[in-house]
C-alpha cells in the first residue's frame, strides 16, 4: 500500500495546482460588484419613463396620496406596485388609469381623494414602483382591515403586512 500512496501522491500535487489554477482563471470571469456612475442612476430613475407617461406617474402618486397617507414608505411603495401588478394581471385593465378607475376598485376615486394633489413622499413612493420595487411581494390587493368589513377580501391569501395594510393575492 505505501508504494502505491508514494506512486500516486504526484498526481495528486498535480491536480491541486491545476484546481488553484483553474480557480484563479475562473475569477476574473465573476461578476464584480460596482457603484452605478451618475448617469446610470439619473438612467435608472428615468427608466419607468419608457412604459408610461408623467400623467400615469401623477395618479399613481395620487392614488398613493390618498390610499397610503400617514403609512410607512414601504407601504406606500407598495401601494403603487399593487396597481402596477394589476396591470401586467390578465385579470384586470392594462394601463394605470384603467385599474385605478375601474368601478368599485379603489374607494379614494368614489370619495374623490384621489383627486387631491400627490405629496412628496407618494411620487417618490411611484417613481419606486415604477422602476420595478416591490415591497408586497407581488400582491394584486391590499386592504386596511381597520376599515373594511369585506369578507371577499379578508379571504385573500395574505403575502405581507406593512404599517395598516395587509398586502394579499
Amino acid at each position: 500500500m505505501d508504494k502505491f500512496v508514494k506512486w500516486l501522491w504526484p498526481f495528486g500535487v498535480v491536480i491541486v495546482i491545476f484546481a488553484v489554477l483553474a480557480y484563479f482563471e475562473w475569477l476574473p470571469w465573476q461578476p464584480q460588484p460596482s457603484s452605478p456612475s451618475p448617469q446610470d442612476k439619473q438612467g435608472s430613475l428615468e427608466s419607468w419613463r419608457q412604459d408610461f407617461s408623467e400623467s400615469d406617474l401623477d395618479l399613481l402618486a395620487r392614488v398613493v396620496r390618498a390610499e397610503a397617507e400617514g403609512e410607512p414608505y414601504d407601504g406606500q411603495v407598495a401601494v403603487a406596485a399593487v396597481i402596477l401588478n394589476r396591470v401586467t394581471h390578465p385579470e384586470f385593465p392594462n394601463t394605470i388609469a384603467g385599474v385605478v378607475y375601474e368601478p368599485l376598485a379603489f374607494s379614494v376615486v368614489a370619495n374623490g381623494q384621489v383627486n387631491r394633489p400627490a405629496s412628496e413622499s407618494a411620487v417618490q413612493a411611484a417613481h419606486c414602483a415604477l422602476n420595478g420595487l416591490d415591497p408586497s411581494g407581488g400582491a394584486i390587493y391590499f386592504y386596511n382591515p381597520a376599515k373594511t368589513r369585506s369578507a371577499w377580501i379578508r379571504s385573500r391569501a395574505v403575502i405581507k403586512t406593512i404599517g395598516g395594510h395587509i398586502f394579499a393575492s
